[in-house]
């Protein structure tokens, strides 16, 4: 079996859509702000709104927890931007559409994958404070 794939098997589904979440986001980020529907032709310094994703990438598919938690405030500013730009006409829309639709896919899957681990560490804190 490929080495990539096994290790993507032992992942948590959550994880594993919140990553390609992230991922699938920067693509739509990059080619929509440098040639699908630029602000100005030939692209805009609104590619750079890309590039706090490449951040968070390793740390989702790495499954850290701290990572996690920052990129699910993160994710929040391109649902707001989706929500923002589904107003406007033509490819802009879709894009917008698309975008909104990738953040909150991404936002749910880390939500759902860190409540349990929230949980638990919830009722170690408690276990140490009766221990005490």
């Amino acid at each position: 079996m490929i080495p990539i794939l096994k290790k993507a098997l032992d992942k948590n589904p959550y994880q594993l859509l919140a990553t390609a979440a992230f991922v699938d986001l920067f693509i739509l980020c990059v080619c929509w702000e440098w040639f699908i529907s630029p602000l100005r032709p030939g692209g805009s310094w609104l590619i750079l709104k890309a590039v706090p994703l490449l951040f968070a990438i390793p740390g989702l598919w790495k499954g850290k927890v701290y990572t996690m938690q920052w990129a699910s405030m993160l994710i929040l500013l391109y649902v707001t931007e989706g929500l923002v730009r589904i107003l406007e006409t033509g490819s802009n829309f879709w894009m917008a559409l698309l975008e909104t639709i990738l953040a909150t896919t991404g936002f749910v899957c880390l939500l759902i994958y860190l409540k349990p681990i929230k949980k638990a560490a919830k009722n170690l804190a408690k276990q140490k404070a009766q221990t005490k």
